[in-house]
């Protein structure tokens, strides 16, 4: 008996310094989305001290009426909480179906032309106008721009034979003058 009395003041010292600090009572009165894990960690001490308050014995009543205060507070915050999580998850759920809605009309509005902007094929590709280093030309342009330098390639090649032709037609020319000014 001594031992229970002793537990029971060391309960009602715990609760006089925890009023003093602001501690567990504090977290009852907080509004649920300002809970924090502390503030659940106090206010599960502050149920089970009523808990063993009310096997201690002689005044069951005042401890009962804590107890049962601080269950329906409880209770409070967690119908506070799940009806929130409810009403964010149906805003989210409107959301999501407002958006493919709009979406849809956008498809719909967007008529045959629409499609290709939207789904792009394995030959098409976006291009960011602000990038230095975009391509600035189709495919066909540059085959095209190759096959004319080829061409140009394959006509500077047989214009320099020619001109070598001509350099040795002049040599030989050069000489066989020379040859028939000396020889004379």
């Amino acid at each position: 008996m001594q031992q229970g009395r002793e537990e029971e003041d060391d309960v009602e010292e715990e609760e006089e310094d925890d009023e003093d600090e602001g501690g567990p009572e504090r977290a009852l009165e907080k509004s649920p989305f300002q809970l924090t894990a502390g503030d659940v960690y106090d206010i599960s001490s502050l149920v089970g001290r009523d808990l063993l308050q009310l096997s201690a014995g002689p005044r069951v009543p005042a401890a009962l009426a804590r107890l049962q205060f601080r269950i329906v507070r409880v209770l409070e915050m967690l119908e506070t909480l799940v009806s929130e999580s409810s009403l964010a998850e149906e805003q989210l759920r409107a959301e999501r179906d407002s958006l493919r809605r709009e979406l849809e009309a956008l498809r719909a509005a967007g008529g045959p032309g629409g499609d290709h902007q939207l789904s792009l094929g394995p030959d098409k590709m976006v291009i960011d106008l602000t990038d230095p280093n975009r391509p600035r030309f189709t495919l066909q342009e540059l085959r095209d721009v190759l096959q004319e330098r080829n061409q140009l390639k394959a006509q500077l090649l047989v214009v320099q034979e020619e001109l070598q032709c001509y350099k040795r037609y002049i040599l030989k020319s050069a000489k066989n003058e020379q040859q028939l000014l000396l020889s004379e």
